[in-house]
């Protein structure tokens, strides 16, 4: 990665996760849960054919967060995904 802080978005919805969803080294899974598309860190964007299939699912659900409690006033679902890695796109 060209950016280590891009290694705390989630490589589907774009979500700050606040902590490295895939380690410090961007190669160990924590298999933690995005509050916003729900993805499993280590299962769902694995691989990218994975990271595309799962972010099209939340997508046709018009980006339904997972845990509708966690999302912030204000949420734009397009200045979110601004924050993909673009390798992840």
């Amino acid at each position: 990665m060209t950016n280590k802080k891009a290694t705390f978005f989630c490589r589907i919805c774009g979500l700050n996760q606040h902590e490295y969803p895939w380690g410090e080294d961007n190669n160990s899974p924590t298999f933690g849960i995005c509050a916003c598309c729900g993805a499993e860190f280590g299962y769902h964007d694995y691989t990218l054919e994975g990271i595309k299939e799962h972010r099209k699912r939340w997508l046709s659900n018009n980006g339904k967060w997972s845990e509708t409690k966690a999302m912030p006033p204000n949420w734009s679902l397009i200045e979110q995904m601004k924050n993909i890695p673009k390798e992840y796109m």
